[in-house]
């Protein structure tokens, strides 16, 4: 888990740089944080017991990729002088 947080707060402050570079206006950064989303992730598990604790947990509050796609779109959509700098994309209920 060290090594995941240490290259999420890389991309967060690569991301803000670059942010604090473009100063025409031409490049917006957004960072996208999605929470638990239903993905194949669990098919990458050697772990039996493991897998299936992953699937079922998708299954009972997983984020559907649809949402998240629709939270990037709506970051995307945004007039040309408005940029959202972080987005967080999480499910209302957790496990």
């Amino acid at each position: 888990m060290g090594v995941y947080a240490a290259t999420e707060n890389a991309v967060r402050t690569v991301m803000e740089a670059l942010r604090q570079e473009s100063t025409d206006g031409v490049i917006r950064t957004t960072s996208i944080s999605p929470g638990f989303v239903r993905t194949e992730l669990a098919e990458s598990i050697d772990d039996a017991s493991l897998r299936a604790q992953i699937r079922s947990n998708m299954d009972e509050f997983g984020l559907a990729p649809e949402a998240v796609a629709r939270a990037i779109a709506s970051a995307i959509e945004q007039p040309h002088d408005v940029e959202i700098g972080d987005l967080t994309i999480r499910p209302t209920v957790q496990g």
